[in-house]
């Protein structure tokens, strides 16, 4: 309901503040002077002089008739999603999670950024050696399931394990953590996870980033990464130079899954609800697939002057990795029927109905890192990475062009 009291001293105020007088407007909208003394004592102008007595007080028809100006809409960075506030007290509760007894950390939590100590006299020639992950589609199932810490150890182990191959020590990690939203609990979650991967990993969570990107990354969803400097002298750098013919081709065993083949996994599961809930060796589907990625450099770290070439097991399977490494004109010829896979690879086989050849592509099939070493050193290696992790040979290398090449079938369980 229109309150004419009130559009009256709306429309006298705007007039003043124009520094126009009643006979003034009057003249302007060629209206008698006692028209305006009405509108600015109660009565309505017609709708037409409406219109024209807005553009004339440099108002719109709607804030006449509200007796009103429209405030300005009040924009802020919390409205469009980002509470600085919230953000900087959630950063200091993550604080914890930084802390470390490292003294190579010269500074903690705070800096813009992180300083590391990289004096190694102990090292000539060193190295350093760079890399980042992220743990695929494995961590929209953490987020679905309750997995928030597991996906972090999936990421660090994972991570790790791909500069100890080749031969580096973990020094520090960097972390991103991209989310809509940013809730406390979660966010602290994956920080805890980070960390305790790092310290179980011999490393350091040295600083990281947190970005909230409402209008990017829907509210619920959160992208993890990482990157890790690690260090080598450059002449122990592992790259598989060393490896002549007749090394054995040896298998350290994986828990499962790891970090690869989640997309075909959701598929199936999509199509197939009561795989979640199906058991494998006494435990849930989502069990399985969510252990952790093994992590394999304390088991190696002592053998790095042993071996001459290690793979770590990812995407593309063991064919797909281990080629990386072969020298031209040497080939690993891989006895697939000494593989010891894993029943929860034999289960996802028969449930989407997959071939041979598509599950030693994606999948790790059991084997989550390959060594290649001489016969004289065999039994020591087995024995050593055997304290930690099944170790046993699956394989060796001939000539040949084709980098690997598969014996017989392997017995999916």
């Amino acid at each position: 309901m229109l309150d004419n009291k009130k559009i009256a001293d709306f429309i006298a105020g705007k007039r003043r503040e124009a520094g126009m007088t009643q006979a003034e407007v009057a003249e302007s909208l060629q209206v008698s002077f006692q028209a305006v003394s009405k509108w600015e004592n109660g009565t309505l102008p017609n709708a037409e002089m409406l219109v024209e007595l807005a553009k004339l007080l440099h108002v719109t028809v709607d804030e006449i008739l509200a007796g009103q100006e429209k405030s300005a809409e009040n924009f802020s960075y919390r409205k469009a999603g980002v509470d600085i506030s919230y953000t900087d007290a959630m950063k200091k509760e993550m604080a914890v999670y930084l802390e470390t007894d490292d003294k190579r950390m010269l500074n903690g939590f705070g800096p813009f950024a992180s300083l590391y100590d990289i004096r190694f006299p102990e090292i000539s020639d060193p190295v350093l050696v760079l890399k980042a992950e992220e743990p695929g589609s494995k961590q929209k199932l953490a987020m679905e399931y309750g997995y928030c810490e597991s996906i972090c150890h999936d990421m660090i182990n994972h991570l790790v394990n791909d500069i100890a191959v080749m031969g580096a020590k973990p020094l520090a990690v960097l972390d991103t953590i991209v989310c809509g939203n940013a809730e406390k609990e979660t966010v602290k979650s994956f920080v805890r996870g980070i960390s305790e991967a790092c310290r179980e990993n011999e490393c350091v969570l040295a600083g990281g980033e947190t970005s909230i990107q409402p209008q990017v990354v829907e509210k619920g969803v959160y992208i993890l990464t990482s990157s890790i400097a690690g260090i080598l002298s450059k002449s122990a750098v592992i790259d598989g130079s060393a490896i002549q013919e007749g090394d054995a081709v040896l298998a350290v065993a994986s828990n499962g899954l790891h970090t690869n083949g989640y997309s075909l996994v959701r598929m199936l599961m999509d199509k197939m609800p009561q795989m979640k809930l199906d058991k494998v060796e006494g435990k849930t589907f989502i069990e399985q697939i969510m252990k952790p990625h093994t992590p394999y450099y304390k088991a190696i770290k002592k053998i790095n002057d042993r071996v001459h070439g290690m793979a770590h097991i990812t995407g593309g399977g063991i064919e797909g990795n281990l080629c990386r490494i072969i020298p031209d004109g040497l080939c690993a010829r891989i006895e697939l029927p000494k593989v010891r896979t894993l029943p929860v690879f034999g289960y996802i086989k028969r449930m989407g109905n997959i071939e041979d050849e598509e599950m030693l592509s994606t999948f790790n099939c059991g084997v989550g890192l390959v060594i290649v070493v001489s016969q004289e050193e065999k039994d020591m290696v087995m024995e050593c990475v055997g304290a930690f992790y099944d170790c046993y040979e699956i394989g060796c290398m001939v000539p040949g062009q084709k980098k690997v090449a598969f014996q017989g079938r392997m017995q999916f369980e």
